[in-house]
């Protein structure tokens, strides 16, 4: 059914191109937003056995709310300060990977678990703990799953600090470095602290602008309407499809628009995630 569901996506997306000029680009989504404890492994995602964070059998995970709290609280290392943020499913760094091994093993790490070189984990300056993330290292292809549960690495250019196990995995082990593609697969976001939603309520609060997406335009609303029916069944109503009738120098002109994204930002990310790469980002 996934494969079905992402040829039509394909295929809808290549009749776009045809009518409004879209262009698409194929980049992995991961919709489902959970964090699931089960005997041996953290899923990701339903049905999507490449895409898991396999527990360690003897790893201990710290994941309590007061843990949360002090890991998201701002901190200062040699003079810089580091301000951890919550993300979404989808969001996409690039940079430099480092890993670190023998020297820290068994040592505590950031959120008070013992470090574990044999475990697929990894350390970033600002991300919550327990965030799963695939990381693709960009000159051989190869790609790990690990879960953050340290804070590092303070060194200028790097992005992510890999155990030695994950860092096996992507073939970095004699280099030291690499440029990579850090992807966020899963938020553990019912984690969120106090101070981050307030943050996030107050944003809401002064900032009433929404930002739609417009996907195509059409001089007959039959094409309008069609283009909206495939949209929906595509997203599977995740995301809200409209038609507006707008006028283009006096003429009428049925705009197919996808609505609600509270920031450009979020706007953005949807148009790459989606390979929408000509479509429009409109402010409300």
């Amino acid at each position: 059914m996934l494969l079905v569901n992402r040829m039509l996506f394909t295929l809808f997306v290549l009749f776009l191109l045809f009518l409004s000029g879209c262009s698409q680009k194929n980049i992995k989504f991961y919709k489902e937003s959970y964090f699931k404890k089960s005997t041996n492994e953290y899923v990701i995602t339903p049905n999507q056995d490449d895409n898991k964070y396999i527990k360690n059998s003897n790893e201990i995970i710290k994941n309590s709310k007061a843990m949360h709290r002090a890991t998201m609280r701002s901190y200062s290392i040699r003079g810089i300060r580091y301000y951890p943020k919550s993300v979404e499913i989808g969001e996409i760094q690039r940079g430099i990977a480092s890993w670190y091994g023998p020297n820290f093993h068994s040592k505590l790490t950031s959120n008070g678990e013992k470090y574990n070189m044999y475990a697929s984990t990894a350390a970033h300056k600002t991300l919550p703990m327990n965030t799963i993330v695939k990381v693709d290292n960009l000159n051989n292809g190869k790609s790990t799953i690990v879960r953050i549960n340290d804070r590092g690495p303070f060194v200028n250019g790097r992005i992510i600090d890999l155990s030695n196990k994950a860092a096996n995995d992507i073939g970095i082990i004699n280099i030291g470095t690499v440029d990579v593609k850090v992807t966020v697969l899963n938020t553990n976001s019912h984690f969120t602290t106090k101070v981050s939603k307030q943050i996030h309520k107050q944003k809401n609060i002064s900032n009433n602008i929404k930002y739609n997406v417009q996907v195509g335009a059409f001089k007959n609303y039959e094409g309008a309407k069609s283009t909206k029916k495939k949209l929906d069944m595509i997203f599977d109503n995740k995301y809200t499809v409209v038609i507006k009738k707008l006028y283009n120098n006096a003429k009428l002109i049925n705009k197919v628009f996808i609505i609600g994204f509270r920031t450009k930002e979020e706007a953005s990310r949807f148009k790459q995630i989606y390979g929408l790469n000509s479509a429009r980002i409109i402010q409300e």
